[in-house]
């Protein structure tokens, strides 16, 4: 499976806003942002006058944004909008709502991983069973009604145990019920845009792919 694997805290400061895809480390002084607030590159701290952005560029800077938040690659992300624009619905609102029922997103919002690149090798390394039968692709699409958990043998493997012990008494989602002291999770609904807590135009990405 491919993935990315240059350096995080790059993506965050190109975009020139945390996107928190370290888990904990992205909260403390070692963050990338926090001793490089600046683009990277050879001018990236020169404090040089740019121009002002075109709508196209914006229009790509929250498409790579969104992207690199949920580790998708271009072609699944263009198979994500297009079934976004078929379903029922605004479709910037239904292309998040699909993101968030990814698995490796799912296990992130119930405190089973620190992070969603860590709860992809969770999924890839066979830790984690859907309904009971062990799935091994991160990006598969849970539906209302699936339950999620880490399998018996994984039950208390240092990443999962050690984002169980960060959450501490972490808020629930109206559409996830999460139990993370007995690792499992269940999806109640799909999500509404006020319960995704990402600062992202979607509609904005939409219109990019409308071209």
């Amino acid at each position: 499976m491919s993935r990315y694997r240059g350096p995080v805290c790059r993506i965050c400061r190109r975009e020139g806003r945390k996107l928190f895809l370290k888990g904990q480390r992205c909260y403390g002084p070692k963050c990338g942002m926090e001793k490089k607030a600046y683009p990277p590159g050879q001018f990236g701290d020169s404090g040089r006058r740019r121009r002002r952005p075109s709508d196209y560029c914006m229009q790509l800077r929250e498409k790579q944004r969104l992207r690199a938040i949920y580790g998708v690659f271009e072609k699944p992300f263009r198979k994500y909008v297009r079934d976004a624009e078929r379903m029922e619905g605004v479709a910037g609102e239904n292309l998040l709502k699909l993101l968030e029922c990814r698995l490796d997103n799912v296990l992130m919002r119930a405190s089973l991983a620190a992070s969603r690149p860590e709860a992809r090798q969770l999924v890839t390394h066979g830790h984690i069973a859907v309904n009971g039968n062990k799935v091994t692709v991160g990006s598969f699409r849970l539906r209302p009604g699936d339950v999620v958990g880490v399998r018996e043998k994984s039950r208390d493997i240092t990443p999962v145990a050690a984002a169980v012990s960060a959450a501490g008494g972490q808020a629930q989602l109206s559409w996830l019920q999460a139990d993370p002291e007995n690792r499992t999770a269940t999806v109640l609904s799909l999500p509404e845009r006020t319960d995704i807590d990402i600062d992202i135009d979607e509609q904005t990405i939409i219109e990019f792919y409308s071209r």
